[in-house]
């Protein structure tokens, strides 16, 4: 009988075989998804009757942390406008299925347009879908061989790219048009910036000679490498028009064979609004069918700047669209700034479409709450600690509304536009973000408020500090998951303040400002003005791909500042040059916004030969005020650094970045004053782990401990996990569970492992779900061991007994002495 002592030794034993590094096991090929095979059985000479059902949602409305971004549905398509950073996430969220995007449009070549999009298609990989097809502008083709640098060939999913040059595209749903728009001004002048360009990558930290110092204005540096910022692509989307329903009791009426096959050429007849006779008698298409929904069309435009109000006025093709057209314009989403639409100019160009033109607003005025589980989780943790989960906070734009005489509706998230089966705003689904709702629900839970004042009075009780440790540094997490942004918790991202005016971040995931923004509200410019470096630990894309968009914010945060730009230290893998390099040539200028130091060049015994190098190197510790500023290999993919702070006042903190256990961090982080390691799996799971090459949680504790860290931060959960992961035996009271927009300093160190009985008591439920997985997990490898282990008798008891060979005489001799 298998006892829970034998299940626990399998287990066990498991791990340690785990622990040799098996290969890693093959996934089953993926089914092909449910919409395709529903379009492969209807075949090529299918022609639908238009859609029964279009709407048009906000994902986001435009706001500087989220970006403005739409999607569009109807029962055979789905389609995405702009993909900004977090659109993923709020998609995910708000349950707007990801795998039904077979069609992307992009309105410009800006990273707030396209910043999510190297997280979007590798989700669409991941889910299964053959084809994606991207909109706009020339140069996403250029990007989609760039983001190949870090997330390798893509293989599994095709990729394509239909410029706005394309003729009219048209499937099930609608044709679209793309309608390309020049600025009237010059690619150079309507730059963010007008700082020189710096150094490229390459030659910041490879070469220190003065002809690599040459700058070239920036219409040459366009023509040489292919960007276009004076390119924005508008979208008119016209509706197929949809044939009328056909009246089954009136046809009864008047005798037709209903029921029969003689009934399907009428129906096909009559839906195309075509007379038919039958048995002599002429009917007409009305008596039996409802009259067909005309054509609809919607347009997408954005107008960044002033400089494309006279272009968009101007243009011939819409013009086509406006007044009387064959199919009336019911909405033109506008994503532009307030001075755009206070403009004369262009609030006649919106008065051209009539007065049953409804027009939907996307910009930084649009106030709307994006992330509402991150909300309330934050309300409910901020009553376990309000210090350590201190609340969210808003972000106000200060631009003055325009007013503008065509009336309009601002964006909100969720906020819909029916186009079919009737033209209507759709303000259910709106979210409202009730902090009182979220405080009363987890008052109500079992044993919550009793373990919340337990722990308060564990904490007064508790024996006072020998001195009262310094404020900083201050440790704020922003993003504590893995892999892919979730609605609970975002991909890696930790800010560490040294100082009040002195912080540095390690790692930079998708969403990273959007968090900043949520975390410090209209306080995130005076954060990123003391935003002195950035440390990357490697090239997958849930660890750099939010850096740009701290670069572009930070640029406008020194300018609202009245500071002097100047660019950011980053330390990263020499891989991310390639990177940085593609999109500053194809897509907007960003290599003025880096001074790269190699990660490379920190390692212990590193000769740093670049007197470049040698100059960043000793700016990044006398900027930061550290003594040491080290990094170390670790084991996770090729090119994997974690790194560790030594501050000239003594403290050292320690990231693992992702890594399995590893030696060499265990010798670099000696004596660490704090380690924050990723522990991606609960303990069990250890295979697994090294087939991903992370870490149990279990293992990550054990390297603290080996390490005689004070303390250890544990993040970077798989987002199974996505409220909390599972508890170790190995937890003590030097262990600490990360969550986002957690905030940390060292004298917090005795209080966050107090916090772990009202974390169990608010996420209760959770746990027990997740330890249920575990048992159902634990019995399947008990069968499965015992299956095996019965094959193997069988085997044996099958085997024939080996027959005795004929002996010797000698042999004989000696068996009978």
């Amino acid at each position: 009988m298998w006892t829970l002592r034998s299940l626990l030794l399998l287990r066990s034993a498991a791990g340690r075989s785990m622990s040799q590094g098996p290969a890693r096991r093959q996934r089953p090929p993926k089914d092909p998804l449910r919409h395709l095979r529903t379009r492969e059985k209807r075949g090529p000479s299918w022609e639908p009757g238009g859609p029964n059902t279009v709407y048009l949602q906000v994902v986001a409305a435009g706001g500087r942390d989220v970006g403005a971004a739409l999607y569009v549905f109807s029962e055979y398509n789905r389609y995405l406008f702009n993909c900004g950073e977090g659109v993923q996430r709020l998609m995910q969220e708000h349950k707007l299925k990801v795998s039904r995007l077979d069609n992307i449009f992009l309105t410009r070549m800006h990273w707030s347009n396209v910043g999510g999009l190297c997280g979007m298609i590798l989700t669409l990989k991941e889910t299964g879908l053959p084809k994606c097809v991207l909109s706009g502008p020339p140069q996403l083709e250029k990007f989609l061989e760039a983001i190949k640098i870090f997330s390798g060939p893509l293989k599994g999913i095709e990729l394509a790219v239909r410029p706005h040059s394309a003729p009219e595209y048209k499937d099930e749903t609608m044709t679209v048009l793309q309608i390309p728009i020049y600025s009237e001004r010059k690619c150079g002048n309507h730059q963010p910036s007008q700082s020189p360009e710096r150094l490229s990558p390459e030659q910041s930290a490879d070469s220190a000679s003065p002809e690599n110092e040459q700058r070239f204005p920036d219409d040459v540096s366009q023509r040489r490498g292919g960007r276009d910022p004076s390119l924005v692509v508008a979208f008119v989307c016209k509706l197929h028009m949809k044939k009328g329903n056909f009246l089954v009791l009136k046809a009864k009426d008047l005798g037709l064979p209903v029921g029969t096959a003689a009934i399907a050429p009428i129906i096909a007849a009559v839906k195309d609004g075509k007379s038919v006779t039958f048995e002599g008698k002429e009917i007409l298409p009305e008596e039996i069918c409802t009259p067909p929904d005309p054509s609809l069309a919607f347009v997408v435009v954005e107008c960044p700047d002033k400089g494309f109000i006279q272009p968009i006025y101007e243009n011939a093709a819409f013009q086509r669209f406006q007044g009387k057209a064959d199919a009336p314009v019911a909405l033109v989403v506008h994503m532009a700034p307030e001075c755009v639409l206070a403009d004369s100019r262009y609030q006649q160009w919106m008065q051209r479409f009539g007065p049953d033109t409804e027009h939907l607003i996307l910009n930084e005025n649009c106030t709307s709450v994006h992330n509402l589980r991150s909300h309330k989780i934050q309300t409910q943790l901020n009553l376990i600690h309000p210090d350590i989960f201190p609340p969210l906070a808003s972000l106000h734009c200060k631009e003055e509304g325009a007013a503008i005489t065509v009336p309009t509706v601002r964006g909100e998230c969720l906020l819909k536009y029916q186009l079919r089966p009737r033209r209507e705003w759709q303000r259910d689904a709106l979210i409202t973000c009730n902090s009182d709702k979220f405080i009363a629900e987890a008052m109500e839970l079992p044993n919550f408020q009793e373990s919340v004042q337990e722990c308060r009075k564990t904490a007064q009780d508790g024996p006072a500090p020998a001195e009262k440790k310094s404020q900083y540094p201050e440790i704020i997490f922003l993003g504590t998951g893995s892999a892919i942004p979730m609605k609970i918790r975002n991909v890696s991202s930790t800010l560490v303040k040294i100082s009040s005016d002195r912080a540095l971040l390690l790692d930079c995931g998708e969403g990273t400002f959007g968090q900043l923004c949520r975390h410090y509200g209209d306080d995130v410019d005076r954060v990123l003005g003391n935003l002195a470096a950035v440390f990357v630990s490697h090239l997958h894309a849930d660890h750099h791909t939010g850096l740009l968009n701290v670069l572009l914010q930070r640029e406008r945060a020194l300018a609202s500042l009245g500071k002097p730009f100047h660019p950011l230290l980053v330390v990263a893998p020499t891989q991310l040059r390639p990177w940085l390099q593609q999109y500053h040539n194809q897509c907007q200028q960003v290599l003025h916004h880096v001074s790269m130091i190699p990660a490379k060049c920190l390692q212990k015994g590193a000769e740093v030969s670049n007197p470049i190098v040698e100059r960043l190197i000793s700016s990044l510790l006398s900027t930061c005020d550290l003594e040491k500023f080290q990094t170390c290999l670790v084991r996770h993919c090729k090119h994997a650094f974690g790194c560790a702070l030594v501050h000239t006042s003594g403290w050292k903190l320690v990231y693992s970045g992702d890594t399995m256990p590893c030696e060499a961090l265990v010798q670099m982080g000696k004596d660490a004053t704090l380690l924050i390691h990723e522990a991606t799996l609960e303990d069990g799971l250890e295979q697994e782990a090294v087939e991903k090459t992370h870490s149990t949680t279990s293992q990550a504790i054990g390297v603290g401990m080996r390490m005689n860290a004070e303390f250890i931060m544990l993040n970077h959960f798989s987002q199974r996990y996505a409220k909390i992961p599972l508890f170790s035996p190995d937890f003590n009271e030097k262990v600490g569970i990360a969550f986002d927009h957690m905030k940390v300093c060292f004298g917090d160190f005795p209080t966050v492992p107090k916090l772990i009985a009202p974390l169990k008591a608010l996420f209760a439920g959770d746990i027990e779900e997740m330890e249920e997985r575990r048992e159902k997990r634990e019995l399947r490898l008990v069968r499965a061991a015992l299956l095996s282990s019965e094959q193997v008798d069988s085997e044996l008891q099958q085997k024939p007994e080996h027959a005795e060979e004929p002996q010797s005489p000698q042999r004989k001799k000696v068996r009978a002495k």
